[in-house]
């Protein structure tokens, strides 16, 4: 569901130094990361942006996510969707607030998975991630690579070009992004496209 709001890099900084004392207040940095879109507008990259997606290591984290922004309007309670049955069961646990119209989400991905650079699941956004700044708090953040591989594999251009475009200017780790693309299924001829653009951008600025 989208915000009713726009959301803009202005805009996810003012929800975020809104939301960031009530919830370091009751999580660590180690429960948490920024991902989605969201993630990639908040290092600088500007794309669409629908809402603001946090990822919680496990169920406890998204209650105290609940808790902290109960003073908040709340879209969706704390509850768990199932994705598959067993015995390979894989789902969510979420819940949905609304920040001055931005919807705010905190969720579980309880996937099974060996993978170590997906965006969402795994051990990939407890490893890849970087500490971005908001005025004195510090945002556990997802790499934009790991996010770039998610919209190759949905095939959302809009929202990938803009990313490869960031990456074109500002860098990143082509290894890395290799590898979540691979993860992520995205087709070898896209992979293949995608890293001689960005190499190709990098020899001219070399």
């Amino acid at each position: 569901m989208e915000s009713t709001r726009a959301i803009d890099r202005q805009v996810l900084i003012e929800v975020l130094f809104e939301i960031l004392p009530q919830l370091q207040r009751v999580l660590r940095d180690g429960d948490y990361r920024l991902v989605g879109t969201a993630a990639a507008l908040l290092a600088g990259c500007d794309l669409p942006v629908d809402d603001v997606d946090f990822l919680m290591r496990d169920q406890r984290h998204v209650d105290a996510f609940a808790a902290a922004l109960s003073g908040y309007d709340c879209l969706v309670s704390p509850r768990y969707q199932q994705w598959s049955p067993p015995p390979q069961e894989a789902g969510q646990y979420w819940c949905r607030y609304s920040i001055g119209g931005v919807h705010v989400e905190a969720s579980t991905v309880e996937v099974v998975t060996n993978a170590d650079c997906l965006e969402v699941s795994g051990t990939g956004p407890w490893t890849h991630y970087v500490n971005l700044d908001v005025g004195a708090y510090c945002v556990p953040t997802i790499r934009i690579e790991l996010r770039l591989a998610t919209e190759l594999s949905r095939n959302r251009v809009g929202k990938a070009e803009p990313i490869i475009e960031w990456m074109m200017k500002n860098g990143g780790d082509l290894g890395l992004l290799q590898r979540a693309m691979q993860a992520c299924g995205v087709p070898l001829e896209r992979q293949d496209d995608v890293l001689t653009e960005l190499r190709r951008s990098r020899r001219n600025h070399g």
